[in-house]
């Protein structure tokens, strides 16, 4: 196995740092992907040595983040992607649970499956809803039938992931690749990760509850209905 770690950021200033720091302990190549950044993200990670620093000039979204990051990944010959966010909420260690849910070579997308959300602290009402409505909806789609579909802690099998044709560059990336995956057999397995949720106003998060909830209906809609057309031959 030849994994990366690949991790998006958007304005996350010093908070990466330490994610980058405790990513490059553990010996894989990190890419780190701008995706435009205003605030002092880009001053950060001009200071830190060891990673290949990629840069979008404006924000395009996580989705485009990834994407950036799996074809930088994959011309250095890696097999596989893991993605960690780069606000401070997965903590890299757990890289080694992805890696071994694939101890049998299956070429197959793994979840961090983020342990005790439901009685952590400080975790938000909309990630709570936010996950079981993504769950639910990504299985209506087409795709697993999963715990998490939200969680931005993943392995990915290179090349396999770059073909999918998924058309989301947001948050919603997220969700399609598992039903893109699913309908070109690619499986979706799970590992237990930990999660640690900052005190509010510690916290940097771009998810925007009413936008992001209606990007994710129109995502969702187009996926079901392509799914029906499929289904009828339409």
């Amino acid at each position: 196995m030849r994994p990366a770690i690949i991790i998006p950021v958007y304005n996350h200033g010093e908070q990466v740092r330490d994610v980058i720091c405790r990513s490059l302990s553990l010996g894989y190549p990190v890419f780190v992907v701008d995706d435009g950044s205003t605030d002092s993200t880009g001053q950060v990670l001009e200071t830190v040595d060891g990673i290949t620093c990629l840069r979008h000039s404006v924000n395009q979204g996580k989705g485009a983040a990834i994407l950036t990051g799996f074809a930088a990944a994959a011309k250095k010959q890696c097999d596989w992607a893991i993605t960690i966010d780069g606000d401070g909420q997965h903590n890299p260690v757990d890289v080694g649970n992805l890696l071994r849910a694939v101890n049998d070579g299956k070429r197959c997308i793994v979840i961090g499956k983020r342990q005790g959300m439901d009685g952590a602290v400080n975790v938000p009402w909309t990630s709570r809803f936010g996950r079981k409505f993504s769950n639910f909806w990504v299985w209506a789609a087409g795709g697993p039938l999963v715990d998490d579909s939200q969680s931005g802690f993943r392995m990915y099998p290179l090349p396999e992931v770059l073909n999918l044709g998924v058309k989301a560059r947001r948050y919603q990336f997220e969700v399609e690749i598992l039903v893109k995956a699913r309908q070109q057999g690619i499986t979706t397995r799970e590992a237990p990760v930990s999660v640690i949720y900052q005190a509010r106003g510690e916290r940097v998060s771009h998810f925007r509850p009413w936008l992001d909830f209606w990007r994710n209906s129109v995502c969702f809609s187009r996926l079901i209905f392509a799914r029906i057309f499929r289904i009828f031959g339409l």
